[in-house]
């Protein structure tokens, strides 16, 4: 049914800017926005006789929010290491007493899918009632097939259960398992040869994703996981430069990736890759604020070479157990100088970027699909500014209200 959405004002985050329309209204039908002007406009120009009218009274309407990168899916959690790394223990003394990544693999591995789908939605219900309306979830935390086949069901069958747009992201390339110790090339074979066609057979991948980095796979390991993705028609992302710089974020532009992620450690000539690629960066202030880094991303040379920025929560037990995008933006803009608005174009349109749904999602235009939040404030900069609390507002996706 055809909707007419009024009493409202709208930063639509055309081209990642605020791009404001005061005293505005909307059409949507189905799923998608039909039209987007001022209310004056609509009066004049359109026959709305058979429309249903929604007074949003005097909200401001940005897109739906878009969490970009996500480990929702695991099992257990990790506050003890956190409370032993402020007592000084170093990650590689956690890991040897059997901590770091491996105790959530044992966990996750452990875990049936139905315990899975439980813990995962009551995270994201977190996010949901935030304003995210998108969000992508890794795998990861399985390692082996049977296992990361349960955390890419469990991934899909949320895509069903709640009213958000899932992007399934397979990460078995984030840790060495167990089993495979001392033999990392025969473990990236085996993801290429046999886990990642059986994984795409059965539509449960939408991207692949690996870590970069000294403590998991090199760059060439990496790119013939990249090789291999290409190979069945799939994009590639990255997790690079997050702990050294290793030009990760220059192999994923070379492959076109949908973005390179944390990139503390990328240097000018990984930020002159990405601008000619359009690989976007995504910046996790979470692992950067919980882990206390020293070393910013180079903010001034993203900036200055025009590569899209998004932001997202990083949601994960070990180094960013984040359950709020809006607090992601504010230390976007605390930690990383980002304005207020290049934060919201960070979780709208350069997040729909990041997984290449940005034809469809990301920003209020004519012929995207209705996803937005009508929010109680005075002005779009508040999303970033209030630490905290719940914002009063009302969320709609599909063109549908979401009920809580």
């Amino acid at each position: 049914m055809k909707k007419y959405w009024h009493n409202c004002h709208i930063a639509t985050m055309q081209n990642g800017r605020y791009s404001i329309i005061e005293n505005a209204a909307l059409i949507t039908e189905a799923q998608q926005i039909q039209w987007i002007g001022t209310a004056a406009d609509a009066m004049t120009q359109l026959d709305l006789s058979t429309a249903e009218t929604i007074d949003l009274d005097g909200a401001w309407l940005t897109p739906g929010l878009i969490d970009c990168h996500t480990h929702s899916v695991f099992a257990g959690n990790r506050s003890i290491e956190f409370e032993q790394r402020l007592q000084g223990l170093s990650y590689a003394e956690i890991a040897a007493q059997g901590g770091g990544i491996m105790s959530t693999v044992r966990a996750t591995r452990q875990a049936s899918e139905s315990e899975l789908l439980l813990s995962a939605r009551q995270r994201i219900e977190q996010l949901r009632l935030e304003g995210v309306t998108t969000i992508e979830i890794k795998s990861g935390y399985g390692l082996d097939y049977l296992s990361e086949r349960k955390m890419l069901r469990v991934i899909r069958q949320l895509a069903v259960e709640l009213p958000l747009t899932v992007k399934s992201t397979c990460l078995a390339a984030h840790a060495l398992p167990p089993e495979f110790v001392g033999r990392s090339d025969e473990y990236i074979d085996y993801i290429c040869t046999e886990m990642l066609p059986k994984l795409h057979a059965e539509q449960l991948v939408d991207v692949v994703d690996a870590f970069c980095e000294h403590l998991a796979f090199q760059p060439e390991q990496v790119e013939r996981l990249f090789q291999a993705a290409h190979a069945l028609g799939l994009p590639v992302k990255l997790h690079a430069e997050q702990l050294s710089a290793l030009g990760g974020s220059s192999l994923a532009a070379r492959y076109r990736a949908l973005s390179a992620d944390h990139l503390e450690y990328m240097t000018e000539a990984d930020v002159q890759a990405m601008a000619q690629s359009g690989t976007v960066a995504v910046l996790l202030p979470g692992a950067f604020y919980l882990l206390r880094e020293k070393q910013y991303p180079p903010l001034e040379s993203l900036k200055r070479h025009g590569v899209a920025i998004a932001i997202s929560t990083d949601l994960n037990p070990g180094t960013s157990p984040v359950l709020s995008l809006r607090l992601v933006m504010n230390m976007g803009c605390t930690l990383f100088e980002l304005t207020p608005e290049q934060a919201l174009a960070g979780v709208t349109l350069h997040a729909a970027k990041a997984l290449g749904i940005e034809t469809q999602y990301g920003s209020l235009e004519v012929g995207k699909k209705a996803d937005f939040v009508a929010w109680k404030i005075q002005h779009p900069a508040e999303i970033s500014y209030w630490l905290g609390g719940d914002l009063s507002k009302r969320i709609i996706r599909h063109g549908q209200e979401v009920l809580f």
